[in-house]
Formats: C-alpha cells, structure tokens, sequence
C-alpha cells in the first residue's frame, strides 16, 4: 500500500512540539522581563546600579562641586541620613579626594581597595557587621567623579526578608498561573488548527451513506500520522463499494433472469386445457412471483446512484398520474382516493419516473390497508406529501419495520412482496428526503418531508443517467 509521502512540518507530533516549545520560549522571555523588574525595584539587588542612580540626583554648586541630593526625590534618599549605620555613600574627585558624604561614611574605615578610583566591588567590617559597597564612575559637565555607595548585611537582609521574599512568592505565583494560561492557549490554538482536518474527515466519513459509496476522505492537509489511516479507510470504501454494486448487478440479474421464465410459464399454462382446474391457482402463484421479480428489479434500480436524473417536476400532477394509475384497483376495492392541495403549481426536483413509483407505492399500500368505503386521501404542501387511509393502522412497535425489505403487515387484501415500502425508502434517500410513517387514530400517515437543498444535493451527488420507470 502506497502513502503520501510524509512531510516533517505537517507532522500532528511536530506541531504539538512547536507548540510547546513556543509556549517555554514565552515563559523564559518572560521570566527574563520579570528579573529585570525586580532587580530595580528591591533594595540591594544591584548596587552598582543604585549607585548610577543616586548620582544623577546629585546636586552642583555654580563652581561645579557636588554639595547634596536633591530633596523630595523619588527614589527616597532620605534612607542615607535616618539609616546611617546601615547604608551611606560618599563623592570622590578625580584625585580620590572626598568632597561629599552622607553621615553613615565617616566611619567608614581607610582601605586602597574603596582608595582604588574604579568600578568594582568592595566589603569591609564595621563593629563587627559586615558591609557590602561599590564604586562607580560618573561624567558631570565634562568632569569625571567617583561616587560610592555601601549597604550592611543585616538591612539587605532584613528588606529581602520582609519585603522581597513575599513579593517574590507572589511573583511566583501569579508567574506560574500565567504560565500555565499560556501554555494552555498555546496547546490550544496549535491543537485546534492541527486537529481541524481530522474534523472535517470525521464529518466527512459520518456523512457517507450507501447512496454515496464513491465519496472518498481527502487526504491533503492530512497531518503524516493519519494519512495511513485515511488510506486504509478509502480503500475499506472502495472494498464496501465494490461488494454492494456486485450484490446489486447479481439482485438485477437474477430478477431479470427469472422474468422470461416467469412469462414463458405463465403462457403455457393459459394455453393449457385445464381439466382438474388446476389452472387458476397456478396463475395466481406466477403473477405472485412475477410481481416479487418486478419488485426486486425496481429496489435494484432504485438502489442505484446511476439510475436518477433530476428535474423539475410537478407535484400534483405527478400525484394525480399516480391516483390514475391505481384508480381501477381503488374500485375493486371499494376505496376513495382524494388529492387535497394547498396551492398550485408546486414543483420539486426530482426524478419523474422514481417520483411516481414513490407515490405510486405509498398510495398502493394505503388502499390495500384501507377498510371497503373510506378513502385515501393525499395531501399535498409546499415542502410536504402527506398520504393517509383510515385502516386499522400499524402497532407502534412494528412502525420501525415498515421500510424493511420482505416485512408485510397484517390487514392487507393482497400478498405482495413486502418491498414496496423499502422501494420507497430508498427512493426517499436518493432524493435527500425524509420518509415515516405514524399512526392518525384511526388509519396511518405516510409522510414525505423535503428540505430546503435536499434535491440539490440529491442531484449533485448522482450521475445523470436514464430515470426510474
């Protein structure tokens, strides 16, 4: 068996693994933004950068000299002055001389590592309390200053304890709902496009009916995974489809065999001098059988796609041909047939010569159930055949069997072959209509409902050919 051949980008696996991988580059980019964010809005995360920014809230006398922070700022300096033991900074020259501090600095103890006019890092111990500092250079008006800024141990630990810690495990959090919200919208989106053409295939192959056995699931924008399965299921279909039209030539060919037989009998026999007047019985049970062959070749026909060719076709006068044809057996049986119509000039498409043994059937099958000196009546709507007989009607279990094949109800004059109904069904399909059947207290209804785009679907999915007789 021979597959298209798989490409890696159309792969259902492929795209779940794009999806997720798209979802985790999201979430890192994020991560990375949120780190950013927190890094400058908690105290001692970086002061190197708190260092840049207490520089340009300096302030400069007219010579050119650093002589404050600005006050009211707010990055809240104010910190440096209450909190002097445990954060405090201090401007340097050009020569590493010192000409502005906060209170915190004068204990600051002499080292050539905070002398060192650099960026970098240094700590120091202060009444046994350790102290983390650093350096940074910065330009003003041409001239190049140092400024350094240090923070004890314990406040970076007491701030991170109280403050960041729980900001921190709300960060957590709300990260990890948002990353789970998108990585769900990205599996989602990704796995509601990917999954559409299985969709579409499951709608595709639900819709497969035997009218249409030569309908086929397309295979392109198949992902590669189920493309075999695809495959596997056309090929079942062509299999069904090949075993039902063989069923349907042998159902055709036997009955049309048994047909010339069937004649060639029934003319010896009215040939034949009868002497023990054999002869009536005889016939009875040839025109039996040749009306069970007649049936049989009208189901194969009517099972056949082939065999419809739409047109437009007048309803009530298709149903006043049907009432003309069965009126002489109407008579015999001492039954009236009525044709009530809401309007005039209602037309549907149909195949004339299925539209009539349709009806044709339904009618047939009233009168033989229709008690001697009521009538049968048929009704006809815009989108809507009604036939009714005011008979003893149908047990309510036996109503699912009335369109199966070689099923008779009781109250029936003659002995048909029990495929009238089933004939009608099938004709029913093939047109895209809807056939049932219920009880009217007294008698039953046999109703034809058409849909709106029933006869041009009907028509679409069936080659034009010669129509039922």
């Amino acid at each position: 068996m021979r597959f298209r051949k798989a490409t890696w980008f159309n792969s259902l696996a492929f795209k779940i693994l794009l999806a997720y991988v798209a979802g985790a580059l999201l979430s890192i980019a994020l991560l990375v933004l949120g780190n950013a964010i927190v890094r400058d809005r908690l105290p001692g995360m970086d002061l190197g950068d708190r260092a840049l920014v207490l520089a340009k809230a300096l302030l400069f006398d007219s010579n050119g000299q650093p002589v404050g922070v600005a006050a009211g700022d707010a990055n809240s300096f104010w910190i440096y002055d209450s909190l002097g033991r445990e954060t405090a900074y201090r401007v340097l020259d050009g020569n590493g001389k010192v000409v502005l501090m906060s209170s915190g600095a004068r204990a600051w103890p002499d080292s050539e590592d905070m002398a060192r006019l650099a960026r970098h890092g240094f700590e120091f111990t202060l009444d046994g309390e350790s102290y983390h500092g650093a350096t940074v250079p910065f330009v003003k008006d041409g001239t190049t200053w140092f400024i350094q800024l240090t923070a004890s141990s314990r406040i970076v630990e007491f701030l991170h304890r109280e403050f960041a810690l729980p900001f921190i495990q709300l960060g957590i959090i709300v990260f990890s709902f948002l990353l789970l919200f998108v990585f769900g919208l990205c599996a989602y989106v990704s796995l509601k496009y990917s999954l559409r053409p299985l969709r579409e295939a499951s709608a595709a192959a639900a819709a497969i009916s035997p009218r249409s056995l030569d309908e086929r699931l397309r295979m392109d924008g198949m992902p590669s995974e189920i493309i075999p399965l695809i495959d596997s299921f056309n090929h079942a279909l062509e299999r069904i489809e090949k075993g039902f039209r063989i069923q349907q030539e042998f159902l055709a060919k036997a009955a049309h065999e048994l047909k010339t037989p069937l004649t060639l009998l029934r003319t010896e026999l009215e040939l034949m001098d009868d002497d023990t007047g054999m002869c009536p019985s005889l016939l009875a049970y040839v025109e039996h059988l040749s009306r069970q062959v007649q049936q049989l070749l009208l189901l194969a026909e009517a099972s056949e796609a082939a065999s419809y060719q739409f047109i437009e076709v007048d309803v009530h006068e298709a149903v006043r041909d049907a009432v003309s044809f069965l009126q002489r057996l109407a008579d015999d049986a001492d039954v009236t047939l009525t044709i009530v119509a809401a309007h005039k000039g209602i037309r549907w498409q149909a195949d004339r010569g299925a539209f009539f043994t349709l009806l044709k059937n339904l009618i047939e099958n009233a009168i033989q159930h229709a008690p001697r000196g009521t009538e049968v009546r048929t009704e006809i709507g815009m989108d809507c055949i009604r036939v009714r007989d005011w008979g003893a009607g149908v047990k309510p279990e036996q109503l699912p069997l009335l369109f199966s094949r070689f099923w008779r109800g009781a109250h029936r004059r003659d002995h048909g072959a029990g495929l009238g109904l089933a004939i009608c069904r099938e004709i029913a399909w093939a047109h895209g209509w809807q056939l049932s059947a219920s009880n009217a207290a007294p008698g039953l209804v046999m109703e034809i409902v058409r849909s709106e785009n029933s006869a041009a679907d009907a028509s679409s999915t069936h080659n034009t050919s010669a129509g039922l007789e």
